[in-house]
């Protein structure tokens, strides 16, 4: 099973996300958003199993820092400008995808 997970190694959902996988004896790749952001195909792909809303995290810094609560704008392009905007962790496995702390998704990916 090639389980990934996407976001910042000092996000603390993210850590969750990995020790939940590791503690059922799965070894996810992680991908740390400061090194490589998303592309425009992870985003489309992403966005197989997951709305366009759900893909902004609106408590983060970043979100506050652009003001984006008091701007239209469309997610997907926010993320690819700013990809801190994500909400994290995004957990993929195949055409499958699961944002923000969700054990019940991750157990989904695991079937």
């Amino acid at each position: 099973m090639n389980i990934q997970v996407i976001g910042t190694k000092k996000c603390k959902n993210t850590q969750k996300a990995l020790r939940f996988f590791k503690e059922r004896g799965e070894k996810p790749h992680f991908r740390d958003l400061n090194e490589k952001p998303v592309s425009s195909g992870e985003i489309n792909n992403i966005l197989r199993s997951v709305s366009p809303e759900d893909l902004i995290d609106r408590e983060g810094k970043m979100y506050e820092k652009m003001n984006l609560e008091y701007i239209n704008h469309n997610p997907v392009e926010k993320i690819l400008q700013e990809p801190l905007l994500l909400n994290t962790p995004v957990v993929r496995c195949g055409n499958l995808s699961v944002v923000g702390h969700d054990p019940e998704g991750w157990k989904k990916i695991l079937g």
